[in-house]
């Protein structure tokens, strides 16, 4: 089955300089700078980009953190509660957003 996404186009995720160098150059250092260890260990950045690649929806990414996570030493639990906090997240804000709808309905009901 053909897809828009296929899993070989993560490998050449550090080509995308190949039309723009300059900006990918700062892009790719900026990145790495943001992955090192710093107040946050390296394993809970990990934790934490897997969670944000199910909010964003992106597979290249979720593949890459789902091994990235494992490589750190993170447990399935670990991974599966990080999703689930993204999906609470998620959740919680379109319903918070409900609140806009019934303003809404308030003034229009007036």
């Amino acid at each position: 089955m053909e897809t828009y996404y296929n899993p070989e186009d993560l490998k050449k995720f550090g080509t995308i300089g190949e039309f723009q160098k300059e900006l990918a150059d700062r892009f790719f250092s900026y990145y790495g700078a943001v992955f090192a260890d710093g107040a946050l260990t390296a394993r809970e950045k990990s934790l934490i980009a897997l969670a944000v690649a199910h909010t964003v929806q992106c597979p290249y990414c979720i593949d890459a953190y789902t091994t990235d996570t494992l490589e750190k030493g993170c447990t399935e639990a670990e991974m599966m509660e990080a999703v689930h906090v993204a999906a609470a997240i998620r959740g919680g804000s379109s319903l918070v957003h409900g609140v806009q709808m019934m303003n809404k309905v308030k003034e229009l009901s007036m």
